[in-house]
C-alpha cells in the first residue's frame, strides 16, 4: 500500500511501489502464500500506522498506553493523538514534502511553537498553539519553497495557515475524519491489548 513516506516523489514516476518488478516478491514464484492469518492481518494494520507516522515500537506503544487512558473509543484517541505531533502537524501544513523531512525542519530548529524554538518532533501540540519559523532567511526559503511547489495543497479545518509569515495556529483537535490513512483502527487495538 502506497503510504507516501517519500513526499512528492510518490507521486511520479519512480514511486518504488509503482514499479512492476516490485510488485511481486522475490524468487521465480512470486506471492504464492495462501490467506494471510488473523495474527498477521492484525499486525500488518499496526505497522501500517508505525511506518506512516515514524515511529518506533517503544513510542507507539508509548502512544497506545496513553491511548488507553483516556474515556472514548481507544482506537480513535491513539489516531488523534498521533495526529497531533509536531511533526506530522508541520507536515499537514505543507512546511516539508514528507513526515521524515518534517522532522528533520524541527530537528534542525528552523520551528518555533508558541515563540519558543523546538528540536522535538513528538511534541504534542493543543488548541491555540501557534506554529512560526526561525527569524532568518534559510529558514523562510525551505518554507517558501515547499509553498509554492505546491499551490493546490489545501489545509485541513483544523490547522489555520498564514502564507504570508508563514505561520499557522491550532484551532480545533483533528478528528478521526482528519485521518487521512485508510486504516482499521480496531485491528490495531486488538493486536496491542492482546
Amino acid at each position: 500500500m502506497k503510504l507516501m513516506l517519500k513526499g512528492t516523489r510518490c507521486e511520479t514516476a519512480k514511486c518504488a511501489i509503482e514499479k512492476r518488478e516490485r510488485s511481486m516478491a522475490p524468487g521465480m514464484h512470486g506471492w504464492r502464500r495462501g490467506r494471510r492469518s488473523d495474527y498477521g492481518v492484525r499486525l500488518r494494520e499496526k505497522q501500517k500506522v508505525k511506518r506512516y507516522y515514524g515511529l518506533m515500537e517503544k513510542q507507539f506503544m508509548s502512544y497506545f498506553r496513553k491511548a488507553g487512558r483516556g474515556t472514548g473509543n481507544t482506537g480513535e484517541i491513539l489516531l488523534e493523538l498521533l495526529e497531533r505531533r509536531l511533526d506530522n502537524v508541520v507536515y499537514k501544513l505543507n512546511f516539508a514534502p514528507s513526515r521524515k523531512a518534517a522532522r528533520q525542519l524541527i530537528t534542525h530548529g528552523h520551528v518555533y511553537l508558541n515563540d519558543r524554538r523546538v528540536d522535538v518532533p513528538d511534541i504534542t501540540i493543543r488548541i491555540g498553539d501557534k506554529i512560526t519559523l526561525k527569524n532568518s532567511d534559510k529558514s523562510r526559503k525551505l518554507v517558501k519553497q515547499q509553498l509554492e511547489s505546491n499551490p493546490n495543497y489545501v489545509v485541513q479545518g483544523w490547522l489555520q495557515l498564514d502564507t504570508g509569515k508563514p505561520a499557522a495556529t491550532i484551532v480545533a483537535l483533528p478528528t478521526r475524519d482528519d485521518v487521512q490513512l485508510a486504516v482499521e483502527e480496531q485491528l490495531v487495538v486488538e493486536f496491542c491489548s492482546r
